[in-house]
């Protein structure tokens, strides 16, 4: 799995997050919502440690992974990460790998 996180996404991570350069964001699986290739479950992301990743991306010093634990989410797919100005916050695909 790849994660691809672009400038302005990253920027926006760092703002909101309050994120310092050596300090992670780990996207996983929750119940509920709907995104591209999943219906009843929606991407969650919070700050944590990186632990057991299957994938993962370090931009402006933050790690952005994905653990072992949500393979089932991300399997065949990789995740692209922008940002959506007009809404003001990340917008996500899954590109099939």
């Amino acid at each position: 799995m790849q994660i691809t996180v672009t400038d302005a996404a990253s920027h926006w991570f760092q703002e909101e997050l309050a994120l310092k350069p050596g300090e992670a964001v780990r996207f996983f699986g929750k119940v509920y919502g709907q995104t591209a290739v999943h219906d009843g479950f929606s991407l969650g992301m919070e700050r944590a440690e990186v632990s057991q990743p299957i994938g993962q991306v370090e931009k402006d010093g933050i790690t952005y992974f994905a653990s072992d634990s949500d393979a089932w989410f991300f399997a065949d797919y990789d995740l692209a990460i922008d940002y959506d100005a007009q809404l003001d916050e990340p917008k996500y695909a899954f590109p099939k790998h």
